[in-house]
């Protein structure tokens, strides 16, 4: 069996999405972890796997390949089981709605590069990146609650009884959002969902806690 390379972050969200989706697919991966805040990721090494120079990147047979959800689309394509994204047309389309809501409408702007930014260039003090970053889940997670509460394509997990795209990118998000102590039962259908989640242990295994860089 094909033997991956993962370059990551233990606390990294998106990194984390890509070591479930990895245990999912039941493939064994070499972990080579970054410091963030101290610009490792930034080495001229991970620049020339990763011009963009951002976790998580995959090295495959293919070459090297970055960005959580492209990472995640090309191993449920190379791996198909067990599926990531359902086979019906509307059911991936759903499951990649929700799974956008978490990777395109939250983390772009409360990524830690955007939060350092804020510090460096803005002076925002600590509570102040605390409300940005709470602020901007709240946006996407009342919705998201909303749309997951009433829809009838949810069940155990965000779409029908096995974990996908959709919960890569949610459980991934709830770990992060622990940090800043957000109130996980105002949203008590991604709880319900998140405790499923950690009770898989492809998710509990790759959770920030459990990874040889855990501080």
């Amino acid at each position: 069996m094909t033997r991956y390379r993962l370059h990551n972050f233990f606390r990294s969200s998106t990194s984390f999405r890509v070591r479930a989706a990895l245990n999912l697919k039941g493939c064994a991966y070499d972990y080579v972890s970054y410091a963030l805040r101290a610009g490792e990721h930034r080495a001229p090494e991970h620049l020339r796997l990763n011009p963009q120079g951002l976790v998580p990147t995959l090295e495959t047979p293919d070459g090297p390949l970055g960005q959580s959800l492209a990472i995640i689309e090309w191993l449920d394509e190379t791996i198909p089981e067990p599926p990531l994204l359902p086979a019906d047309p509307w059911g991936r389309a759903r499951v990649r709605s929700l799974a956008h809501a978490v990777a395109l409408d939250i983390h772009p702007i409360n990524n830690l590069r955007v939060l350092r930014h804020l510090e460096t260039e803005f002076g925002a003090t600590e509570d102040g990146i605390a409300g940005w970053f709470r602020h901007w889940v709240v946006e996407t997670f009342d919705p998201l609650e909303a749309r997951l509460s009433s829809e009838r394509e949810t069940g155990r997990f965000c779409h029908g009884d096995a974990p996908g795209l959709a919960d890569l990118c949610l459980a991934g998000q709830v770990l992060n959002n622990r940090r800043f102590d957000l109130d996980p039962g105002r949203w008590p259908t991604i709880a319900r969902i998140h405790a499923a989640c950690m009770a898989v242990p492809a998710f509990a295994d790759a959770a920030p806690e459990n990874q040889p860089d855990a501080e």
